[in-house]
Parts: C-alpha cells; structure tokens; sequence
C-alpha cells in the first residue's frame, strides 16, 4: 500500500500563489505516475496536473496550464503542485493521487490507485 499525504493550502487573494506538497510513504516503489485533483463544491473531480516517473514528461489541464506548475523529487518521495495567479475557480480540495506500473498518464482518476485526503485551497476575489 501506498500512503499520501498532502499540506500546503490555505486562503489566498486572487493573484497570490501557493505550493502545495505531497508526501508518499509505504511501498513507493511501486509508483510510477503521480498527479494533482481537484473538486469544487457541487461539481466533479477534475484533472490539475501529472508527473511522469522520472519528472521528464508532465501534462497539464487547460484551465491552469501557464500558471500550475508539478515537480516530484524521487529521493524525498515528494510531488508539488506550485499555484501561481490564483483564481476564485481554483477554489477547490486538492487531491495528491499516485499510479502504479502499467497506468496510462494522463486524467481519467480510475487510473489512480492511491489518493491523499486532500487540502483545501480557497481563493477569494
């Protein structure tokens, strides 16, 4: 099993920035695709962003691609999701998810077989 574990939201004015931080424990070794999930009050979760392995390769949702930006640091079995010219739509709980080997990367969530508890981000005009 996997364990995940996400800090780092908060409130924050529209046009601020926040980082938010995902740490995995248990058998990481089995990881192969790390990614970010959203969901807003009423709607479903959506795709954020995602992390090859090696961090070489990532993909990011319209909505906030030019603004998100995902990193991972294997030896700290770590991945970051840097928020930048935060919007009141970002508002949302954010979800740290991970894929095992054999996983297509990309944004369908049944692709994921761990999750975080997630964080909450809000943002205000």
């Amino acid at each position: 099993q996997v364990q995940l574990v996400e800090s780092g939201g908060g409130l924050v004015q529209a046009g601020g920035s926040l980082r938010l931080s995902c740490a995995a424990s248990g058998r990481t070794f089995s990881i192969v695709v790390m990614g970010w999930f959203r969901q807003a009050p009423g709607k479903e979760r959506e795709f954020v962003a995602v992390i090859s392995r090696r961090g070489g390769s990532t993909d990011y949702a319209a909505s906030v691609k030019g603004r998100f930006i995902i990193s991972r640091d294997n030896a700290k079995n770590t991945v970051n999701l840097e928020m930048r010219s935060l919007k009141p739509e970002d508002t949302a709980v954010y979800y740290c998810a991970a894929a095992p080997m054999g996983r297509t990367m990309g944004p369908n969530p049944h692709e994921y077989d761990y999750w975080g508890q997630g964080t909450q981000v809000t943002v205000s005009a």
